[in-house]
């Protein structure tokens, strides 16, 4: 009865979503032009995070790198050429994303079903919600009808992608300029309950900051030495507790005072998002439901519609 309730409450959010924005996305946007091509998207994540977990994480973390510069307009799958400049050379993306090939392949064994019908960008939002379910989390009904972009901006993927040194502030301003609110701010941050960040992104935390329970840094220290440029590089899971299960630990480190970034500590630092955190450590209901709606509506953020863009052959150069 409750999962039902969640499906009827998921779908009218999408249809809120879509009408608020005036776009024409749709979650069966492909039922006649390309059947298979939900079908084929899901296999082809759920192979390759019984390959790799890891990369269930990487797929969700593009969609949101794409979404938050330009739109979801798969700008972010763009590579560098001698007479364009992508996204993937910014400070927030370097080093960070991946999981391109698995992308490739995805869009190939699409391709293959339904020829340049099925664009990159929705490729991306319907891999990360595939993804989120392949590790335990919760579904919800993808909006669909997203082009693709013939631009990238460099720019502003330095200046939209929230750092990991932001404070509660900062994080909020940065979630409202994209139309999100504070409630989606607090759960799609819970997308760190997997995944993996590399020291040089948590170093200042752990070595500098007093809101961190003292037996987690010290365990963080152990592969993050503290001097910069020395094991920068070097990973540790976002979530220590369940690092490969999308579950609300992430919620119950905070409260531990064991996130591992510090902008993800910030969302529980005497601030007006401690509550919430509380309620998705004790409700994990509820952080599934607020997730989902808080997807839905970061999958909205202006997507290219219509006659806008193009449906590119290949997601990583224009056609």
């Amino acid at each position: 009865m409750a999962s039902s309730s969640l499906s009827v409450v998921l779908l009218i959010l999408c249809l809120l979503a879509a009408s608020a924005s005036g776009q024409r996305l749709s979650p069966t946007f492909y039922s006649r032009s390309c059947p298979r091509a939900l079908a084929t998207i899901k296999a082809a994540v759920t192979a390759a995070v019984a390959q790799e977990a890891r990369m269930g994480a990487s797929l969700l973390r593009l969609h949101f790198h794409d979404c938050f510069v330009q739109g979801c307009d798969a700008s972010v799958l763009l590579n560098d050429t001698a007479s364009f400049t992508g996204e993937q050379g910014a400070g927030p993306n370097a080093g960070s994303i991946r999981g391109f090939a698995v992308v490739d392949n995805i869009k190939a064994q699409v391709e293959a079903v339904c020829p340049q019908t099925v664009s990159c960008a929705d490729i991306l939002a319907v891999a990360a919600r595939d993804s989120v379910v392949a590790l335990g989390g919760p579904s919800w009904r993808v909006l669909l009808g997203r082009r693709d972009s013939t631009t990238a901006s460099l720019s502003q993927a330095n200046s939209d992608l929230p750092a990991p040194s932001l404070d509660l502030a900062n994080l909020t301003a940065a979630f409202a300029k994209k139309g999100l609110s504070r409630t989606d701010l607090v759960a799609l941050s819970g997308a760190h309950t997997i995944g993996l960040s590399q020291c040089k992104n948590f170093r200042a935390h752990i070595y500098n900051d007093t809101n961190v329970n003292a037996a987690f840094a010290t365990l963080r220290k152990a592969s993050c030495p503290a001097a910069a440029g020395n094991g920068d590089g070097n990973l540790a899971p976002l979530d220590t507790t369940t690092a490969t299960a999308f579950d609300n630990a992430y919620y119950t480190n905070l409260l531990a005072q064991s996130g591992l970034l510090h902008s993800d500590q910030q969302l529980f630092n005497g601030g007006a998002t401690d509550g919430l955190v509380r309620t998705y450590a004790s409700t994990p209901t509820r952080f599934s439901r607020d997730f989902a709606a808080a997807m839905i509506g970061m999958g909205n953020i202006s997507p290219l519609t219509g006659s806008q863009g193009q449906i590119r052959l290949s997601c990583s150069k224009v056609n």
